[in-house]
């Protein structure tokens, strides 16, 4: 090495003639040489590359600053970074933007680009948007490990009731918590099973009684089995809306609002049966009472509390309206064609069925979804090819959207099982990164490791670059803790 005081560098001549811009310097990146010429990296003079040219007159620090090693003999710069992120980013000196290859973490690329002083506008916007996703892939993981550890920890400065608050919250929502919570969930679970079981059962007509009027009404046994289904589900909302952290936001969230429509028409039926009488009809009160009985079918939705799969495919129709919208456009405009030319076309038969262009709408529907009820079908020729035709289009109309709606399903669903496996790890690297520290507390074992630093700087610098580039920013304001996150690979 050439310390900082040594003026026999090769690299400039000490009269100054050659110029920066016809300087040649030689990159060795993760043993990946490449040649450089000044005029190229001279357009961008804030990268790293460019301040290569330069700092060859302010000596070993300012050589050394800037690269991990250098050969004065070639004139060849040392940098132990990732080769493959670099290919991509030096294309900014010929091109003006970058684009990343795929297979690279765009986290850890993000972090080379900072290190080479490359600024982000240069990354192309279809890499920025790639980028932003594993971002908010970070910030997911970063609030189910905030979640967990909030969970695992004890405030002393709260109250008894908030303790026991935070106790119900956590053994009525997250069933992995412990045993008993994994039981009142499958408990949960079965009991929407039962009720839905029974309200099904309740309408065969041998298992149903008369009463005195005539009437057919549900078997007692299952009346009582459903009563009982409703208590749960009743003291299983109001200890969640009382233990829930914030009330409005719960109240308000799309599956409470189905828990309560599964709740309260038992309960408005049972108060028609016992008071309406004396307010209206009897036979109003039974018509009511039959309409609440069929809004019980809401609580089937109550299985996708428990179920992942059910979550997933309803975050995958939310983020295929596109593909729904444009599904219902190629239908409508198929049924409005197909519909009109049948009843044109069908009109010389004497025993048409296509009275009127809107009652043509029902055959069109049933045509192009395939179903083919038969209540209505075309006698003439003309019209038998037109129910041909539209057959085929309807079958081309609802193939093409379906694949992006199924993608959408599958990446969403691996996308959560990928977050689910990078928290655990996160958790797992934390609890190992405390380990390490508390084990490497005493001062013998720090001042061994500072004398093995002192005495080989080859070793300090292994330890500098052989952490991880990528970590959660947001777990901790004080402290960055290392990952190895799945979703980044």
């Amino acid at each position: 090495y050439k310390m900082a005081g040594d003026s026999r560098f090769p690299d400039v001549d000490t009269d100054g003639s050659e110029k920066s811009e016809e300087m040649e310097i030689v990159v060795n990146v993760g043993g990946v040489r490449q040649v450089f010429y000044g005029d190229n990296l001279n357009q961008y003079p804030e990268t790293r590359l460019a301040e290569l040219i330069n700092c060859l007159s302010g000596g070993y620090d300012s050589i050394f600053s800037l690269c991990d090693d250098y050969d004065p003999g070639k004139r060849e710069f040392y940098f132990d970074r990732d080769p493959d992120a670099f290919k991509c980013i030096i294309d900014v000196y010929y091109f003006g933007e970058i684009h990343m290859k795929k297979g690279i973490c765009p986290i850890c690329f993000k972090n080379e680009m900072e290190f080479w002083k490359v600024d982000l506008q240069f990354l192309d916007d279809c890499c920025k948007a790639h980028l932003s996703e594993k971002k908010e892939e970070l910030e997911e993981i970063a609030r189910r490990v905030q979640l967990i550890l909030d969970d695992l920890g004890v405030d002393a400065s709260e109250s008894r009731w908030k303790k026991c608050q935070k106790c119900i919250w956590k053994f009525l929502e997250k069933p992995e918590s412990s045993y008993p919570a994994r039981v009142i969930a499958v408990l949960s679970f079965l009991f929407i099973l039962i009720s839905s079981v029974v309200m099904c059962v309740g309408t065969i007509p041998d298992l149903q009684v008369v009463d005195a009027e005539g009437n057919r009404m549900e078997h007692p046994t299952l009346d009582s089995i459903e009563t009982a289904c409703i208590g749960w589900f009743t003291m299983e909302y109001v200890l969640r809306l009382i233990s829930s952290p914030n009330k409005l936001h719960f109240a308000l969230s799309f599956m409470n609002i189905v828990d309560v429509l599964a709740i309260l028409p038992f309960y408005v039926s049972l108060t028609l049966t016992h008071l309406g009488a004396k307010l209206m009809e009897l036979s109003n009160v039974q018509q009511a009472v039959q309409a609440l009985r069929i809004m019980r079918i809401a609580r089937i939705f109550k299985l996708a509390r428990h179920s992942s799969g059910l979550q997933t495919l309803t975050y995958a129709l939310k983020r295929s309206f596109k593909e729904l919208g444009l599904l219902l456009m190629y239908l409508a405009v198929g049924i409005f064609v197909f519909s009109a030319l049948g009843y044109t076309m069908e009109q010389s038969h004497p025993e048409t069925l296509f009275k009127s262009i809107p009652q043509s709408f029902w055959w069109a529907i049933i045509t192009m979804t395939t179903v083919g009820y038969g209540d209505i079908y075309p006698k003439t020729t003309l019209g038998k090819l037109n129910a041909a035709i539209s057959f085929l289009c309807g079958v081309i109309a609802i193939a093409l959207p379906i694949h992006p709606i199924i993608n959408n399903f599958v990446r969403y669903y691996n996308k959560q099982r990928v977050l689910e496996t990078a928290a655990k790890h996160e958790l797992e690297l934390m609890e190992l990164n405390s380990a390490e520290g508390k084990a490497a507390g005493s001062r013998s074992e720090l001042e061994d490791l500072s004398r093995e630093s002192k005495e080989s700087p080859f070793y300090s610098s292994r330890i500098k670059v052989s952490h991880s580039d990528t970590f959660i920013h947001l777990l901790s304001e004080e402290k960055h803790h290392r990952t190895r996150l799945q979703s980044c690979k």
